[in-house]
């Protein structure tokens, strides 16, 4: 509920007038500073009518002069000969309240000017750009309005400029179209090679990277410590952004991602808005996980209460297949990447297996179970080139009973978790969606996980183009009028939506869990997850699938293994943040096992957050409050490099005592030689206690921590 009482009443409203002609006497320059006065964003237009902006944190200029603009079809670019014919500044401060997510209150306070622009001649073009300055960082739009002569615009290019001040260190993904499922990479903004990894594809579903360009979140630390990270917000019935990196100059640049089918980056009737280009901004590196800037540029919540949704933990027929103990269909070992080979039946999604775990979840507090390979289509591997009209989203293999699956699950008290996997054929999925939701809202399931591996079809549409971003909203908006929400695989970058859209629960967009169990290069390394927290995590909820107990996968799988110790597994429950989180590993794997009492006890929507310590690529310490209880939880994980950390319990109330229950690495813990050595153990702790913990390399600790009764 939006608290009306904290809601500024000053509005400053002023118009600047130009009507001389003369290139000097019409540039103007227009400054909005946030709330605490230490970002200032400066706008303006130079002698010859470009549009420019720089960004100053503390009156050191962290974004130089950097010029807009954009290119299009049919129509001259708008790049310069432009005059500021209006400047309207507010000032706005509201309180608001998530329906699910890290923290229960979110302030949305910011400065803003809204600029004016008017081409100077005969077209008289008209365009505006949107500046908020916010305590923790900036962001900015397009909006053109209706105009004489123009009802469409076909976009070519945007050509955003972020200027560099310096060769900051940087950790990137390349700019890739089609996939986010990439290591990162750290090196200089100079050391930026997006082309020459793109030769390796990483064992990617699909893949492509037309330019030298990195996708966002980019995440980078200035040589004086500051914190940057460059992202976009709201992103509705647009193109993605990646940045093209000039490493001569030091300068991003956006480059949409387009369509070759199509010939284009966008098309959009008038009169329209672009989605947010953010810059995070932060002294230190937890800053940016604390930040809600990226939330705050979207719209409220449009679909209303959501109460049919619950934040939970899952188990499910999942990590099964990809260890090769199962597999998705009934008549080929979907394991085995060679065509139209025939295997002796293994199908994992069968009405038996499926009670098992809704049996495992009933029994250690686990709210759903996820089913893959239920469904009929599972013959033709996904990604193959003819997968239209393959899937369906409704009819399942003979041994598996949806409707007893659905009611067993429901008399032991556990949700059934859909799968829907597209094979990236979205013109499939689109005219069974009606179809395929309304079987679900019949049945009473109202989560499901979506997938879509493979190149798009039709060919020469990308993951992330305008035609896949309005084809993933518009079945967002869909699902939630039949009470469902969405966990998206293979998706587009989360920009915040899930204010607006609530049912927007999570999803992957990175290199998940399961790369570990088949990937060539070794898997995800142990910085991976150290760094995942201050790039994706930023863009929104994260499943990764976290909790393999089983570290060397034996005997499934010779030769890989998960590069983390087990004590790392528990905190990622806490680090990397989701509204669902799955209890990963086979249920066999968790017998007679103390750690999995942590995983029973963790809570998944909270009231608090806070970032304690931690270095982006090394290091993250984060400490939650379960909503609505005063129970606390902590996780910090580490990367290949042993070290201590120091837990400040300054979080917990002033007059409360404290048991905290211990999951640490043991002495001996390591996460290649002993990855599955783990110290458990109980402590009394009050606000103003500290702790020294070691973290084992690869290693993690994670604290239970609930008040005395």
């Amino acid at each position: 509920m939006i608290k009306k009482d904290l809601l500024i009443a000053a509005i400053l409203i002023f118009t600047i007038s130009i009507s001389c002609d003369s290139p000097e006497k019409n540039q103007t320059e227009a400054i909005v500073k946030s709330p605490d006065e230490d970002v200032h964003i400066r706008f303006g237009v130079d002698d010859y009518g470009k549009p420019y902006y720089s960004v100053l944190y503390k009156d050191n200029v962290v974004i130089d002069t950097s010029f807009l603009g954009f290119e299009f079809k049919n129509h001259p670019p708008f790049d310069d000969n432009f005059k500021i014919t209006e400047i309207e500044e507010t000032a706005f401060n509201q309180s608001w309240d998530m329906i699910w997510g890290e923290q229960k209150t979110i302030n949305n306070k910011y400065r803003e000017i809204a600029v004016r622009l008017q081409e100077k001649g005969e077209s008289q073009r008209k365009f505006d750009i949107i500046f908020r300055a916010y305590d923790d960082g900036i962001g900015f739009r397009y909006h053109f309005p209706e105009q004489e002569g123009v009802d469409t615009l076909i976009i070519m290019d945007e050509i955003t400029e972020f200027n560099l001040t310096g060769d900051h260190t940087t950790w990137w993904i390349p700019g890739d179209w089609d996939s986010y499922e990439w290591l990162y990479n750290t090196t200089k903004v100079s050391g930026i090679n997006a082309l020459e990894l793109a030769k390796s594809k990483s064992g990617l579903a699909a893949s492509y990277i037309p330019e030298n360009a990195v996708n966002t979140p980019v995440t980078m630390r200035t040589d004086s410590g500051l914190h940057i990270s460059f992202h976009e917000a709201a992103l509705i019935d647009y193109a993605g952004m990646t940045l093209k990196v000039n490493k001569d100059e030091l300068k991003l640049t956006s480059e949409l991602v387009g369509s070759d089918r199509l010939g284009y980056k966008v098309l959009r009737k008038l009169p329209f808005s672009t989605p947010w280009r953010t810059i995070q901004i932060s002294e230190d590196a937890g800053g940016l996980i604390e930040s809600k800037l990226i939330l705050n540029l979207n719209e409220p919540n449009k679909i209303g209460e959501v109460s049919w949704f619950e934040p939970m933990k899952y188990v499910g027929i999942w990590w099964e297949m990809h260890l090769g103990k199962s597999k998705w269909d009934t008549t080929r070992d979907m394991s085995k990447n060679i065509k139209d080979k025939k295997f002796s039946s293994k199908h994992g999604a069968t009405t038996e297996n499926a009670k098992r775990y809704i049996d495992f979840a009933a029994k250690n507090n686990i709210g759903a179970v996820l089913i893959e390979g239920w469904n009929t289509g599972w013959e033709q591997r996904p990604g193959m080139d003819d997968r239209e009209g393959v899937f369906d989203f409704v009819t399942s293999y003979p041994d598996y009973d949806l409707k007893e699956v659905v009611k067993y699950g429901k008399e032991n008290g556990v949700e059934i978790i859909m799968h829907h996997e597209t094979s990236a054929a979205p013109r499939t999925y689109e005219q069974q969606m009606d179809t395929a939701y309304s079987l679900m809202e019949a049945l009473g399931v109202h989560v499901v996980k979506t997938g879509y591996v493979g190149p798009i079809i039709p060919k020469g549409e990308y993951h992330h183009g305008q035609w896949m971003v309005n084809h993933y909203n518009n079945a967002m908006i869909k699902a939630a009028e039949h009470e469902i929400a969405i966990n998206a695989h293979e998706p587009i970058k989360g920009t915040g939506l899930r204010r607006t859209y609530p049912n927007m629960i999570s999803r992957e967009g990175l290199r998940g869990q399961e790369f570990n169990a088949w990937a060539s290069d070794g898997g995800n390394p142990p910085e991976h997850l150290s760094i995942i927290a201050f790039t994706r995590m930023l863009s929104g909820p994260v499943d990764f699938t976290p909790g393999i107990f089983n570290i060397k996968l034996d005997p499934y799988k010779e030769g890989n293994q998960v590069n983390t110790t087990v004590a790392h597994q528990l905190a990622l429950y806490v680090v990397i943040y989701s509204p669902i989180q799955m209890v990963a590993d086979l249920p066999e794997s968790y017998e007679g096992q103390p750690a999995f009492q942590f995983i029973r006890d963790v809570a998944v929507d909270w009231d608090q957050s806070k970032v304690l310590n931690g270095e982006v690529g090394d290091y993250v310490t984060i400490a939650r409050k379960e909503k609505g209880t005063n129970n606390w939880f902590v996780g910090s994980i580490t990367d290949e490099n042993e070290r201590e950390v120091t837990i400040q319990f300054d979080f917990l109330d002033e007059d409360k005592t404290y048991e905290a229950i211990i999951y640490r690495d043991a002495d001996d813990a390591h996460w290649n030689d002993k990855p599955e050595s783990i110290s458990i153990n109980n402590m009394v702790v009050k606000i103003g206690d500290q702790k020294t913990f070691r973290l084992a390399p690869g290693g993690g600790l994670a604290l239970s921590v609930k008040p005395v009764k």
